[in-house]
């Protein structure tokens, strides 16, 4: 799945072992060679042929020495030479870090996806279906799989170290763009890049970086949103004020709260609540009087479901861990984190462990690994046969090893807790005619949406910039393509984005 490794998980100060993609024995450097095949998509009356081609690319430094070789799988629509030369290409990918491309694209927008069931645990055989939401309809796709993970490998002779941080992955992803340009003559091709949850951090750097390397974006969606570091931070106050619409949502779905209310109001009432009375309580933190305190508390029980008293407890200060545990503990579960409509059954009392707690995710046990099987199934159909092991996920070793630090363009130092909306405002100010779409769903607590809009208010764009933007906020979690009303109406969005010039 396309996660971000709580804080919790990532500042255990655990010593990862050794990667096996990093071992000097490790054969798979020696990667087959490609492998295409035609295809056709057929969805009613529809039809499309296309090829699509598995494939390493090799990520070279400025002195031509190997960095690593960037597993990708590429979906390109039939057509004239001088179609396919001109046709958008979007290039996508999901985070983590740690996360491989496969939930992007068997879950999401590639031209097949395993048909999934609402909120319920999906099962083999597979079910897999020509995807009717698929972005190969508006743009030739790559899906990319990150250095040190899918069947992505680093070099021998580099230290992983060196990738894996915000400026090396996103320099490595620049590269093996631009060596996919070259190598299948796409010049001429409107490029847009797609990521989802750190791939929107990767996408922050990303699109200032290809600028700078002579690669103008046309567009760059954003799904599940993540830009500013401090704000996943417990302690911190806008990671509470992120979290409250998302807990009301929530709540809702639960039964918990809002029953007389329809969703959308619900959680813009959440919203409105959030910024003009929460923020200001939460900044006046013991000054704030008893009384209001109370106040307060009240109000917020009202909107996420859990009793006042234990708001009062915590100084208003709800964190995920512990709403969580609290929304269904009646019923004996608990909800996810990318998805909080999904639960599962609560640990037993001695699994105490919040690094646990914080990393077991019912939204993505149900999904995951049945994704990771159809699409092993559609490399062999297609003739590509690689290591036994594909990463799927890798977070135990990627994650664990992050470097967080970001040299931010106009900051001139290195900043520990990094907000990328520095670069996009760059990128965007050099390039005036790219546009970027922010997607977002109320049941995400990995990636909140008042997050999103909070950090791109504070970019203090003008507007003939500001105009270059646009938010879609759907009944969804982190992985928005999961739920297939919300994916259609992501694809009936996608068309319009697409269509823009």
């Amino acid at each position: 799945m396309d996660t971000q490794e709580t804080n919790v998980k990532a500042q255990q100060g655990v010593t990862p072992e050794v990667s096996p993609i990093s071992d000097s024995s490790d054969s798979r450097l020696v990667t087959p060679a490609p492998s295409s095949k035609d295809l056709m998509w057929c969805v009613g009356s529809k039809s499309m042929n296309y090829t699509a081609t598995a494939s390493h690319i090799d990520v070279l430094s400025d002195t031509g020495s190997l960095l690593g070789k960037m597993f990708s799988v590429a979906y390109v629509k039939d057509g004239g030479p001088q179609d396919v030369a001109q046709r958008p290409v979007t290039f996508c990918y999901n985070g983590g870090p740690g996360s491989s491309s496969v939930p992007i694209n068997f879950g999401g927008i590639g031209p097949r996806r395993v048909k999934t069931n609402g909120t319920k645990h999906l099962s083999l055989p597979a079910v897999t279906e020509d995807n009717p939401s698929t972005l190969l309809c508006q743009s030739d796709l790559v899906f990319l799989d990150a250095l040190g993970t899918g069947y992505s490998t680093i070099a021998h002779d580099v230290d992983p170290a060196t990738l894996w941080n915000i400026d090396g992955d996103a320099d490595a992803f620049c590269r093996a763009i631009i060596a996919w340009l070259d190598a299948n003559n796409r010049w001429g091709s409107p490029v847009y890049l797609f990521g989802e949850s750190y791939g929107t951090i990767r996408n922050s750097v990303l699109m200032r970086l290809l600028g700078e390397k002579g690669v103008p974006v046309r567009g760059v969606v954003m799904l599940s949103a993540l830009f500013d570091w401090v704000q996943t931070l417990p302690g911190e106050d806008l990671y509470y004020l992120g979290m409250l619409p998302t807990f009301a949502a929530t709540a809702k779905y639960f039964g918990r709260a809002g029953a007389e209310v329809d969703e959308e109001t619900w959680f813009n009432d959440a919203m409105e609540f959030t910024e003009t009375v929460y923020a200001t309580a939460l900044l006046r933190g013991d000054r704030l009087s008893a009384e209001k305190k109370s106040e307060v508390a009240e109000q917020m029980s009202e909107l996420i479901g859990l009793p006042a008293e234990l708001i009062e407890q915590h100084n208003l200060r709800i964190d995920l861990v512990t709403f969580r545990r609290n929304i269904v503990a009646d019923k004996g579960l608990v909800a996810g984190r990318l998805d909080t409509r999904f639960t599962t059954a609560a640990p037993l009392p001695v699994q105490n462990s919040a690094g646990f707690f914080a990393s077991e995710d019912p939204a993505d046990d149900a999904v995951e690994s049945v994704w990771a099987t159809a699409f092993r199934a559609f490399l062999h159909e297609i003739g590509y046969k690689g290591a036994p092991i594909y990463l799927s996920q890798n977070y135990a070793v990627v994650n664990r090893s992050w470097k967080w630090q970001h040299m931010e363009p106009g900051i001139d130092q290195v900043v520990p807790a990094p907000n990328v909306t520095y670069d996009i405002a760059v990128a965007l100010k050099r390039n005036p005619t790219m546009r970027i779409a922010v997607l977002g769903g109320r049941y995400d607590a990995a990636t909140t949406y008042w997050n999103a809009l909070h950090d791109f208010s504070c970019m203090f764009l003008p507007p003939e910039l500001k105009e270059r933007i646009t938010f879609h906020l759907y009944s969804c979690g982190h992985m928005a393509y999961v739920d297939e009303p919300t994916l259609k109406q992501m694809s009936k969005d996608m068309e319009a984005f697409y269509a823009e010039m």
